[in-house]
C-alpha cells in the first residue's frame, strides 16, 4: 500500500496539533481526508491547546539532541505556512544560585550567543539589571497557541479536508481507507510504552511589562518559560510531572509557576490570572515522537509528542505523506 501512487481515502483521528498538520499536509497532497474529533468545540479536549507553542530546536535539544535537526525542519515548515509566526528568537536566563544548571544547559545545547547584562538589556529592556548573563537563540520563533491551531484547522478545510467535530471514532475495522491515529494519550491501549506526562500552565495579563520573545528561567527542578502573546498576555509554563492525572492545576504547581514568574520580573506580581490549565502529554520512553505503520499501511499511529508537538508535528506529517507517496523511510517512522 505504501508504494501505491493512487490518492487515498484517509481518516485522521484527533484534531490536536499532530492531527491538524496530518490533515493539512495529506489534503494538500491530493488525498481524500476526513478529520474527526470527539469534541464538538475545536480543541476543547486537546492537550495541544495548553502548549507554549515555542519553536525552539536549540533550547529543546537540552533534553534530546535529535530535537535540533528535526526541529529545524519543523521550524522551516511553520515559516513557510504561518504568517503570524513571531521570529524573535529565545532567551535563557538563570538566577545566580543556579549557575551550575546554566553551565549544564550550555554544554547540552551549545547556545549560538552568550549575552552579558548590557547585551541582555539591549535585547529585552524589561530585564535590565535582572540577570548578569543570558543565552540567546536568535533563530527561534513562537506563536499564540489558539490562533495557530485555528489557522491550521481553516487551512486544512481550505485544502479540501472534511472536518467532522463532535464525532467519535468507531475503530479502524469500521473505517474505510487508511486511518491516521493522532489521539494522543487516548491511544495508550495500542501503544503500551506510551506514558502520560502532566503539564500545567497559567495565562496572565499585565501592562507593566513588555517582552518581545520567550524567556526561559533555568532551575534544577522547576524550569519556567514565559511566552509573550498579544493583548498584554503571557503564557507561563510549564510543569513536567510524571503523572497521568488530568485534573485541574494544583496549588503547589500554581505557586511554583507564579513564584518563578515573579523571580523573572516582579511586575508579574501584579498580573491578572486569566486562565489555568493542565493536560497530559503523551510520551514514549525516549521522549521522541514516532510514526508506527501497521496492518500493511492501513493503520498509521502518530504519537508521543511530549513537549515537542508544535515543533515536530509538521515533520511527522511530511514523513507520513512521503511514506504514502513512495514508501520513503524516515528516522521517526517504524514499520510494525
Amino acid at each position: 500500500m505504501a508504494t501505491d501512487p493512487e490518492h487515498r481515502q484517509i481518516t485522521v483521528v484527533g484534531a490536536g496539533i499532530l492531527g491538524l498538520w496530518q490533515a493539512l499536509v495529506l489534503a494538500r497532497a491530493g488525498h481524500r481526508v476526513r478529520l474527526i474529533d470527539a469534541s464538538a468545540e475545536p480543541f476543547a479536549a486537546s492537550a495541544s491547546r495548553l502548549a507554549g507553542a515555542m519553536l525552539a530546536p536549540g533550547c529543546e535539544s537540552d533534553g534530546a539532541p535529535e530535537i535540533r535537526d528535526f526541529g529545524e525542519q519543523g521550524l522551516a515548515y511553520w515559516r513557510a505556512l504561518y504568517p503570524r509566526l513571531v521570529n524573535a528568537g529565545s532567551l535563557v536566563v538563570a538566577a545566580p544560585r543556579d549557575q551550575a544548571e546554566a553551565a549544564r544547559f550550555a554544554r547540552a545545547t551549545a547556545p549560538p550567543q552568550t549575552l552579558d547584562a548590557a547585551g541582555l538589556a539591549a535585547l529585552e529592556p524589561a530585564l535590565d539589571g535582572r540577570f548578569a548573563a543570558a543565552f540567546y537563540f536568535p533563530d527561534e520563533a513562537h506563536m499564540a497557541t489558539p490562533d495557530a491551531m485555528a489557522f491550521l484547522l481553516d487551512a486544512a478545510r481550505a485544502a479540501g479536508a472534511d472536518i467532522a467535530l463532535g464525532e467519535r471514532w468507531a475503530g479502524s475495522a469500521s473505517t474505510p481507507g487508511i486511518v491516521v491515529d493522532c489521539r494522543g494519550f487516548a491511544a495508550q491501549d495500542m501503544l503500551p510504552d506510551l506514558r502520560g506526562v502532566r503539564g500545567e500552565r497559567i495565562l496572565i495579563r499585565t501592562r507593566e511589562l513588555q517582552l518581545t520573545r520567550p524567556v526561559r528561567l533555568l532551575h534544577p527542578r522547576h524550569p519556567l518559560y514565559v511566552v509573550p502573546w498579544s493583548g498584554d498576555r503571557f503564557l507561563v509554563g510549564a510543569t513536567v510531572l510524571e503523572s497521568e492525572d488530568a485534573g485541574p492545576i494544583s496549588v503547589r504547581s500554581a505557586l511554583e509557576l507564579l513564584g518563578a514568574a515573579y523571580a523573572l520580573h516582579p511586575a508579574f506580581g501584579e498580573a491578572e490570572i486569566l486562565e489555568t490549565g493542565a493536560g497530559i502529554r503523551p510520551s514514549f520512553p525516549d521522549n521522541l515522537p514516532r510514526v508506527e505503520i501497521r496492518d500493511g499501511g492501513r493503520h498509521i499511529l502518530v504519537n508521543g509528542a511530549y513537549r515537542h508537538g508544535f515543533l515536530l508535528a509538521p515533520v511527522l506529517a511530511h514523513a507520513v505523506a512521503a511514506h504514502l507517496a513512495a514508501g520513503t523511510p524516515h528516522p521517526l517512522v517504524r514499520l510494525t
